[in-house]
């Protein structure tokens, strides 16, 4: 069975930095696409940065320079680390997962796997 974890919201100022894990099990993150995604309210959820062993890290434009992707295999865990972060930039955060290894793109119809989510709010 497998399940994915999500700590590491809460909330900052405009400029502040946060770092979401996702702890998986049933799933060793080396062989699958593993991703983040965002709902803030009353809008579609999007991608935010994938991983896979095929292109590595993928970002959406809005954050690029900002987050970061990373994973530690021997924990099982997904990171997101978010920098220089904007009011925008607050919405429910989800860890997500293919039962492939390749990403193929931001898109969270390809996840079949969530967890529950952790808030992000920045505050300006």
């Amino acid at each position: 069975q497998v399940q994915l974890v999500e700590s590491g919201g809460g909330s900052v100022q405009a400029g502040g930095s946060l770092r979401l894990s996702c702890a998986a099990s049933g799933l060793p993150i080396n062989t699958y696409c593993l991703g983040w995604f965002r709902q803030a309210p009353r809008k579609e959820r999007e991608g935010v940065a994938t991983i896979d062993s095929f292109r590595g890290t993928s970002y959406v434009d809005s954050v690029k320079g900002r987050f970061t992707l990373s994973k530690d295999s021997a924990k099982n865990t997904l990171y997101l680390q978010m920098n220089t972060l904007k009011p925008e930039d607050t919405a429910m955060y989800y860890c997500a997962a293919r039962n492939v290894p390749s990403c193929s793109g931001l898109y969270p119809s390809n996840f079949r796997f969530w967890g529950q989510g952790t808030q992000v709010s920045v505050s300006s």
